[in-house]
Parts: structure tokens; sequence; C-alpha cells
């Protein structure tokens, strides 16, 4: 089992100190998964998005038109754009 926070006595540092130590693990992660190799599958999926996209390059849809038109359609949800 992981030792807890109080166990390593990060409980006692500033919320400050603790975000800073926070920031570090993560970075240390996505560096990890940056330079690990895909699995077969992912490779798989990947090879077929882009066969799909070289295929019918219209019937992509850029990110910058998908958030135009998010925010300018009202939410189904009641929610504030």
């Amino acid at each position: 089992m992981l030792p807890t926070l109080q166990e390593l006595d990060l409980d006692r540092l500033t919320a400050e100190d603790r975000l800073t130590i926070a920031e570090a693990l993560w970075e240390s992660v996505a560096r990890e998964v940056e330079t690990a190799p895909l699995t077969a599958g992912q490779r798989a999926e990947l090879e077929r998005r882009l066969a799909d996209i070289t295929a019918r390059p219209g019937a992509v849809t850029p990110w910058e038109v998908i958030k135009v038109r998010g925010r300018s359609t009202p939410s189904r949800y009641g929610l504030p754009l």
C-alpha cells in the first residue's frame, strides 16, 4: 500500500509547497508517458484515423470551427456558454 500524505509528512507543508511537489510529480509522469512506446492497439487506431483523414479530408472539422459552433449554440443543459 502507498504511504499517506501524513506518513510522508506532506500534510505539514504549505499549500504552495504541496502544489510545487504535485507539479513536479505530474511533469515526471508526463515525461514517462511521452517516451513510452505505443501499444499495438494504439498504433492501429492512429493508422486507421490517419487513413480515414487521408481518404476523406473534407470530413475533418478544424477545432477552431468546432469551438465557434459550440459557443454560438445555446447550451442544451442550461449552462452558461
